[in-house]
């Protein structure tokens, strides 16, 4: 599942455009994962402030290796 500080939130709405299942509702002054949440993790690095977290896109995420 998709986690929001919304401590961190600067409710600019970057993430629910690129939202698969339209599950980002964001209000005026809140933003909220709806149920239907893929858990896809595409919205997180999308958020400029990193308020996003989580997701299978994240858990995938393999360290970067540098070949000589």
């Amino acid at each position: 599942m998709i986690h929001v500080d919304a401590d961190a939130c600067c409710l600019c709405g970057l993430c629910t455009g690129v939202c698969p299942p339209d599950a980002l509702d964001l209000t005026l002054t809140s933003l909220e994962v709806l149920p239907h949440c893929t858990s896809c993790g595409l919205c997180v690095p999308y958020c400029p402030v990193g308020a996003l977290s989580g997701g299978r896109l994240q858990e995938r995420r393999a360290p970067i290796r540098l070949v000589r």
